[in-house]
């Protein structure tokens, strides 16, 4: 497993992390198992949100009830989680909201101290000002080491960094081979009539890249937003005839090529994933170092559907 320092921090992640919003429902022997075929894997990141589970901080307590995890055991994990989505009602990035939801998660999680608080989703009413201040109250505390966003354009980062002081070091963003406008308007830019051309995110990537921001991909297996995987689709047949050869070529199975699309870029983007099969887990954590070429990289992507000028 690939790991790499998390700019503006002192945290080791590897480049593949396990996301557990799935897991409300799961006994303490699947949860467990699942996490302990990521720990077999090399994944020692976890990818949570208060929201998970269908009600406020329920996957979170899922994980903490069935983990049981000892100070050592503890510090042994990068535990990760999002707060600001209040359903049925909207966002709300407030002091008091952002402060209660992270106390919450605490409690949730049973632990002291959460390694990375991202910010989920954009808040279209979002006061700077509070926002530094929850940061700056719960980084003083000891209660969150990091933070960062998700789903958000360069131009809401720099209104936070404006007022945020510590550094945004992630930004949550939904990344497929075929879900991939954020990387492929840029291969198809000053291409008139071309859908593909449209910049729909302000230059994210590079946006991340220039200010040392982890994108951190979510429904890395999707074709679309929640509309189903890819992998095996009839509806993608010739970019599955290209996993499926590469995965013979590198002897891994074909979740683990869709895996090595996104940790190719060199970006150094992590994979969150989202299944709850531990077998799913196994196969995707071995795209964690696999070299696709660039001409590999390029075929998938062009097998996609996308255009390469």
């Amino acid at each position: 497993m690939k790991t790499f320092t998390l700019p503006g921090t002192d945290i080791v992640v590897p480049n593949v992390v396990l996301g557990l919003m799935r897991i409300a429902d799961r006994s303490d022997d699947e949860i467990r198992t699942l996490v302990g075929a990521g720990r077999d894997a090399g994944i020692t990141m976890i990818d949570h949100a208060d929201i998970y589970g269908g009600a406020m901080h329920v996957c979170e307590r899922r994980y903490a009830e069935a983990l049981r995890l000892t100070p050592a055991d503890r510090a042994e994990v990068v535990i990760q989680t999002k707060c600001g989505i209040v359903p049925p009602d909207g966002f709300d990035f407030s002091y008091e909201h952002i402060v209660e939801s992270v106390n919450g998660s605490l409690d949730a999680l049973g632990t002291d101290y959460i390694d990375i608080l991202l910010l989920h989703r954009p808040d279209a009413l979002v006061e700077p000002e509070e926002v530094a201040r929850a940061f700056d109250e719960l980084e003083s505390a000891g209660k969150v080491r990091a933070f960062g966003v998700s789903n958000q354009t360069p131009g809401q980062i720099a209104l936070l960094r404006k007022f945020v002081r510590q550094p945004i070091v992630a930004n949550q963003l939904q990344l497929s081979i075929t879900h991939s406008t954020i990387v492929a308007q840029g291969v198809a830019a000053n291409m008139q009539g071309e859908d593909q051309s449209i910049d729909r995110d302000g230059g994210i990537v590079d946006y991340c890249r220039l200010h040392d921001i982890t994108i951190q991909a979510w429904s890395p297996f999707q074709a679309g937003f929640f509309t189903g995987v890819f992998l095996g689709s009839p509806e993608y047949p010739e970019l599955n005839a290209v996993i499926d050869r590469l995965a013979g070529k590198y002897d891994v199975p074909a979740i683990a090529i869709a895996t090595a699309w996104i940790t190719r870029h060199p970006a150094r983007m992590q994979v969150v994933l989202g299944t709850t099969s531990p077998d799913r887990v196994t196969g995707a954590a071995q795209g964690s170092e696999i070299p696709l070429t660039r001409a590999e990289w390029y075929e998938l992507f062009r097998a996609a559907g996308h255009i390469v000028p």
